[in-house]
């Protein structure tokens, strides 16, 4: 890797937006994003909630840096010629290509879903049709995970008019220790969020869900169920594993394109000692700090990664900082509260100041 290269990164997320920046300090890097600003996806309850957005300009973020930002959408890749074809129509050529186009939604194999439902990447479509309904009604958030959970909460807690619903397929928040668990369910008691638990849902129509447990009436459906990658890897021809991430070395190196890197929760990447590692920003940034370091010095070792904790906003005032092993298992203890609100508010924020 000695020498300059151009380097292209797709994506611009927590881990593509983090390697661009470290490794735009040595050699010429283009940063193919269609967005301006930067998507700060563990705040988009926020957003959906209608609180002030955090989303700094990417011009301000890469300023400094070797790094162009060309907007335009990325719709294939010839991993034999070196290049990435765009909705342009252009095809930009590249040494070394950075793979960081991250994970969306899942779930729209269930009917209804694109019709009828919003998914948590349209946090600002949730938000103007809460202010725009002629009268309080009913959200239903689908999905029982992290991103579920601070949605129902946010919602319930700006909007205590509406009632909120949080459907779930297994228990809410079950991964947490008994703790952390019967902490958010306190926080749900005390807002009034009414919880399906253990409930599939078959459909959405537009009066609300069908689910295995009947039907579940809502004005609104809020989509936050578990994330899959982006379809591009498989069908470009990297190697992936059976949920589409693509599978890489302990250099986070595509196993069958080894001039591919691929980082965020694209990647398949198993740490010993820790892991295969879930997908989010707590694996994503530090896989785009290593590899952008990586690139820009020539030389690293393999990617390490440990877990320190796990953590939610439960509100403005309220959160949940869950103790954990650092190959992700939980620990009995938590710190809940204002505090924990407070923690998690200091990490969000210090992860947009590591992006560069």
């Amino acid at each position: 890797m000695a020498g300059q290269q151009h380097i292209v990164v797709i994506g611009a997320g927590y881990a593509g937006l983090s390697a661009a920046t470290r490794a735009g300090r040595r050699h010429r890097v283009t940063l193919i994003a269609p967005e301006s600003r930067f998507l700060h996806r563990v705040r988009e309850h926020e957003t959906a909630a209608g609180r002030r957005e955090h989303r700094p300009a990417l011009d301000r973020v890469i300023r400094g840096r070797r790094v162009t930002h060309l907007r335009a959408r990325v719709t294939g890749l010839d991993l034999t010629a070196r290049k990435v074809l765009l909705d342009t129509g252009e095809a930009v050529p590249y040494d070394t290509l950075v793979y960081a186009l991250g994970s969306r939604t899942a779930g729209r194999s269930v009917p209804g879903v694109a019709e009828h439902a919003l998914t948590a990447e349209r946090a600002s479509e949730i938000r103007r049709r809460l202010a725009e309904a002629p009268a309080p009604g009913t959200v239903a958030v689908v999905g029982g995970g992290a991103t579920g959970i601070e949605l129902a909460a946010e919602l319930a807690e700006a909007h205590p008019a509406w009632q909120v619903r949080i459907v779930a397929a297994g228990q809410v928040g079950g991964w947490f220790s008994a703790k952390g668990r019967g902490h958010v369910l306190r926080v749900f008691d005390r807002l009034g969020v009414r919880l399906h638990e253990h409930t599939e849902v078959t459909a959405v129509t537009a009066d609300g869900l069908s689910t295995t447990d009947g039907a579940v009436p809502a004005d609104v459906v809020a989509w936050a169920a578990s994330m899959e990658p982006h379809p591009l890897a498989a069908e470009a021809g990297l190697t992936v594993d059976p949920a589409g991430r693509a599978v890489v070395d302990a250099y986070l190196r595509s196993v069958s394109h080894p001039e591919v890197y691929v980082i965020g929760d694209a990647a398949a990447v198993t740490v010993p000692g820790t892991g295969t590692l879930r997908m989010g920003c707590a694996t994503a940034q530090p896989m785009g700090r290593y590899l952008g370091r990586r690139l820009a010095r020539g030389t690293s070792g393999p990617f390490a990664f440990r877990y320190g904790v796990q953590c939610l906003s439960l509100g403005r005032g309220d959160g949940l900082v869950q103790l954990i092993h650092g190959d992700d298992s939980m620990r009995p203890g938590a710190v809940t509260g204002a505090l924990a609100r407070l923690t998690k508010a200091a990490i969000v924020n210090g992860v947009v100041l590591a992006l560069r």
